[in-house]
């Protein structure tokens, strides 16, 4: 049975140090790569718009992550509310950039860990999944700290945008099982067009690298569920807004063409997607089969695919807290 490192680094003391260190930068927030200086305790008018408490606006036993990560059980997701990057055809963006402070979303790091052990002991998920965690990486740990020992034994994974500070992820190391970033573009300057970050592509690769130093390559389980490592997520845009072939050339590079990548044919026009042409129409089959042959042309043997009629599911609708995602492939 697979054992995460962060139990050790409870019974040593660590775990409690970095508790320490992270809730410290909240009061001159440099969480993420914004660097916004605000005393999160008071203050919400960072990139981020979040104070030192969690706003969690769902949380499921998800059956459309990729297969290793939702197994036969789902993965245990936690949607928090708000990002650090505001994309205009983000799919999540009733809880991204909406307004996600209600009394029922507002949450204390005991009771998120009351949340992590629900979905460990009753609905006998496979992992805990943090979506959109890089504001919130101080309230994580600790609540990971709270519920270690109330019997937390589950890998977690980090699913993050991509936007994520390298010095905060080092602070991760042993804690985070899986880290599953986006890499979203190869271009910075469609990136400060598309989702208001002039730095993404390099910000994200870095980001990238030391998950990858930290994590290395997946591992699974007899049953081919994740229990380590890394799978890197790129979304394919419409007219190649994505940079797909210079995203993919520099994982084969950078990382290793053993690296498992799930490419994603899922886009639709969502938010504000229908005033940016191209990104007013749904990918095109043609489109994504010109990334398969990118990712096949670099080597990638342990790449995860989509149908190109992806575009038709994984349309989540907050409103149902419980289960967002009424649609499955």
């Amino acid at each position: 049975m697979y054992l995460p490192a962060y139990i050790d680094l409870y019974n040593s003391g660590e775990l409690e140090k970095r508790v320490i260190s992270l809730k410290k930068v909240l009061e001159d927030c440099t969480v993420c790569p914004h660097q916004c200086h605000v005393d999160r305790r008071i203050d919400n008018s960072g990139l981020c718009q979040s104070f030192d408490h969690l706003t969690i606006c769902s949380n499921c036993a998800h059956h459309g992550e990729e297969p290793p990560l939702s197994g036969s059980n789902g993965s245990g997701t936690v949607f928090l509310g708000r990002c650090n990057l505001s994309c205009v055809y983000c799919q999540n963006a009733d809880i991204s950039q909406g307004n996600v402070y209600t009394p029922s979303n507002i949450c204390s790091a005991a009771e998120l860990a009351q949340i992590m052990l629900e979905l460990q002991d009753v609905r006998h998920c496979h992992n805990i999944n943090f979506v959109s965690p890089s504001h919130f990486v101080p309230q994580i740990v600790e609540a990971v700290y709270l519920a270690i020992p109330l019997g937390l034994e589950l890998p977690l994974v980090y699913n993050s945008n991509g936007y994520d500070h390298p010095q905060t992820l080092s602070l991760l190391e042993n804690i985070i099982d899986i880290y599953l970033p986006d890499l979203k573009y190869a271009d910075d300057r469609i990136a400060e067009k598309y989702s208001g970050i002039p730095d993404y592509s390099s910000t994200a690769r870095r980001a990238i690298k030391e998950m990858f130093r930290q994590v290395g390559l997946l591992k699974t389980d007899r049953y081919g569920v994740a229990t380590h490592g890394i799978i890197v997520r790129h979304l394919v845009l419409p007219g190649n807004l994505s940079g797909t072939a210079e995203c993919l050339d520099w994982l084969a590079r950078e990382c290793s063409p053993q690296l498992t990548l799930s490419l994603m044919a899922q886009y639709y026009p969502a938010h504000k997607a229908a005033e940016f042409p191209p990104l007013d129409q749904i990918l095109s089959a043609t489109e994504y089969h010109h990334a398969l042959k990118q990712l096949k042309r670099l080597g990638f043997k342990n790449a995860l695919y989509q149908e190109p009629r992806s575009a038709f599911y994984y349309r989540p609708d907050f409103k149902n807290k419980e289960e967002p995602f009424n649609q499955e492939p």
